[in-house]
């Protein structure tokens, strides 16, 4: 699993595969889809799918694979490797999904939900499987929303597959378990080694669970919020978790509009433009970090 690519610019999601079998591009085969991280405020979320020749899903059955969530991590990485050894009738698939990209897909203009981030997510993957030269015929998928109005939305992209959408599905079919295991190990080893780009000083990962009710990832949370700028982008800042912390101890700012002024006088509040501007002395401005460090452009000059 070479994560090096994500964690040179970890602000952008990847995609990373293992090569696909021949006998997948000749026999029919399965496809399981699973995520791991999807409520955690902290991290990004990984979608995976892992797929085998239909004739030898008792052979992916007899691997011991199981849901990653009853397994260790011990258990996880060790079947990961067994999973991976067996690239003469398995393959998998990985949609590294970037805090940074959950968070602004989630705060645009046009609503745009988790949920649909996540059924976008895994139509990807299944495509990405079908353009790689999978013969697939059935997949497999644990279901994000009513499994049945999910599996519809499927079966009308991809009519030509026999598709089966349910709860718990990582518990009930061992393809959907493979995928799971193969999501959750690269999501574990993501959040261990994550690059912090920004200067966060004496930098304390000990963030807890990472999940929103977590008393420690709280706190870490609190001690590690930028007055101005917020966040760094390992923080999924669109989790109301995150926002409730901004919205008590972020400095106020509003966007300036002299023109909103009925009173005729200026707001003692800055505008958030004034924390942007370049120094007076300098001929050239230069871009803050904040926006080097989320490769933004501006739209127009102050």
């Amino acid at each position: 699993m070479e994560l090096e690519e994500f964690e040179r610019d970890n602000s952008q999601s990847r995609l990373l595969s293992s090569p696909v079998p021949e006998i997948c591009r000749t026999e029919d085969c399965c496809l399981g889809i699973d995520e791991a991280g999807r409520g955690p405020v902290l991290g990004p979320m990984v979608y995976g799918i892992c797929y085998c020749p239909v004739a030898r899903k008792k052979d992916l059955q007899d691997s011991k694979v199981a849901d990653s969530k009853t397994l260790s991590e011990a258990d996880r990485e060790r079947l990961f490797e067994k999973l991976n050894g067996s690239s003469d009738y398995i393959g998998w698939a990985l949609h590294i999904l970037s805090p940074n990209v959950i968070s602004t897909s989630m705060q645009q203009r046009a609503k745009y939900n988790l949920n649909a981030l996540s059924h976008d997510t895994a139509i990807g993957l299944i495509q990405f499987a079908l353009d790689a030269g999978v013969q697939l015929t059935e997949v497999f998928v644990d279901t994000v929303g009513p499994a049945e109005k999910y599996q519809e939305k499927l079966k009308k992209i991809f009519p030509e597959l026999d598709v089966t959408v349910r709860p718990k599905a990582d518990s009930l079919f061992p393809v959907v378990s493979a995928a799971s295991i193969c999501a959750k190990v690269a999501r574990d080893r993501v959040v261990k080694d994550w690059k912090f780009v920004e200067d966060l000083g004496e930098l304390d990962a000990d963030y807890g669970s990472g999940y929103p009710n977590d008393p420690k990832t709280k706190e870490w949370l609190s001690r590690h919020l930028d007055p101005v700028f917020g966040y760094p982008q390992f923080v999924r800042f669109s989790w109301s978790t995150a926002q409730t912390i901004l919205d008590n101890k972020a400095t106020p700012v509003a966007w300036g509009d002299e023109d909103d002024d009925s009173a005729g006088g200026k707001s003692s509040t800055p505008s958030v433009l004034s924390f942007f501007s370049a120094p007076k002395d300098v001929s050239q401005p230069q871009s803050h970090r904040f926006f080097q460090e989320r490769h933004l452009q501006p739209l127009l000059e102050f």
